[in-house]
């Protein structure tokens, strides 16, 4: 998620369904959490994918999720837009039950990108080098159609044995056509902290902390991902990101209720747990900055999160990593890209890693 300077809130449009996309390259949970390899979990897994394709043709659905009920019983999730004149009836005609599955209805509304102010320590102001990460930063020449955007510098990994920023493909390179500002983003490209909505709009109020290496990761991979080189001396070599300090360099896969916090340019340090398993979302991306539909993109094996109120994932905070919520050294989760006011997503982190022959840099 990021936002343009007059906070417009529709960067990515989407909607959700499930499939499952097994992780790889992980350091698993603690024996008996629902994670993705438990049986009740299989089993809601197996109904889900008979029925969900079905339920999706009908556009007051928003999709499904593996998630559990008040007794902590793993269940189908069925995400209803709230907003839809019918969406009554739609609940009404939803079965209560399929196969021994439990079957429960969340309203929401529709997956989108936000904006909210965060607190304590600053994650949009101009840091002294070498930086931390969870930052506010984003592509150089991030202004278009009126409007300029940003997003956050998630965290350090390292490929061939040099060290890139980490974000999403909708904060460093999304800009595919002349359009609006008369350019497309190019490898070389100045990556910059902060991000110009939070530099009035004016590069010169920032600093190069990197350079663009395009990874193209949409519209054809399962990831929204890209990377810029880190420019010698600007970015803290350990890592560390505001709030968080080091982590791991191991990876971990999600699972029902696990505790996981982030650090993002509008939110701050949050906190939440992940609530479903196997999302498959249908994401529209603009070509540029404020402009027109580029393309639709559909992911599968997606990380929902609990985000009532966006109180954990807002506008601006699209590219922040989510780790385990522990105090020393946590493992990453996954790659935070998108939601709405009531939950979040991410790409399961082990899949970014391996579409970018990355690893994680930390302890």
């Amino acid at each position: 998620m990021r936002p343009n300077v007059l906070q417009r809130f529709c960067k990515v449009a989407l909607s959700l369904a499930l499939l499952f996309i097994p992780l790889i390259l992980f350091a698993g949970p603690p024996a008996g959490v629902l994670d993705a390899s438990h049986a009740s979990v299989r089993a809601v897994i197996a109904v889900q994918n008979e029925v969900t394709a079905d339920w999706m043709r009908q556009p007051e659905v928003l999709g499904t999720a593996v998630g559990i009920d008040a007794n902590g019983t793993p269940a189908l999730t069925v995400y209803v837009d709230r907003d839809a004149a019918n969406a009554g009836e739609v609940i009404r005609n939803l079965p209560r039950e399929l196969r021994g599955i439990g079957v429960q209805v969340e309203l929401t509304d529709k997956f989108r990108a936000m904006a909210r102010p965060g607190s304590g320590v600053s994650h949009t102001a101009t840091q002294t080098p070498p930086i931390q990460l969870g930052t506010s930063g984003g592509w150089s020449k991030d202004l278009a159609n009126g409007f300029c955007c940003g997003g956050t510098l998630g965290s350090l990994v390292s490929i061939g044995g040099k060290q890139y920023i980490l974000s999403n493909y909708h904060v460093f390179e999304s800009d595919i056509v002349p359009g609006g500002n008369g350019i497309v983003a190019t490898n070389g490209d100045p990556i910059i902290q902060p991000g110009l909505i939070d530099v009035n709009c004016n590069v010169n109020n920032a600093q190069t902390v990197g350079t663009l290496v395009k990874r193209s990761s949409l519209p054809g991979s399962n990831v929204d991902c890209s990377t810029a080189q880190v420019v010698p001396g600007m970015v803290s070599t350990d890592g560390a990101i505001l709030e968080i300090g080091t982590i791991s360099h191991l990876t971990t896969s999600a699972f029902i209720n696990q505790a996981v916090k982030k650090s993002g340019r509008t939110t701050g340090l949050s906190r939440s747990s992940v609530s479903g398993l196997n999302a498959t979302i249908s994401v529209t991306y603009d070509n540029e900055c404020a402009g027109g539909t580029a393309f639709t993109k559909t992911f599968t094996g997606q990380v929902v999160i609990k985000n009532r109120g966006s109180k954990f994932l807002n506008s601006g905070d699209s590219g922040s990593l989510m780790v385990e919520d522990v105090t020393t050294n946590p493992r990453a989760v996954g790659l935070l890209f998108a939601g709405s006011s009531t939950d979040a997503i991410a790409n399961p982190i082990d899949e970014v890693l391996a579409f970018l022959g990355a690893t994680m840099v930390g302890q």
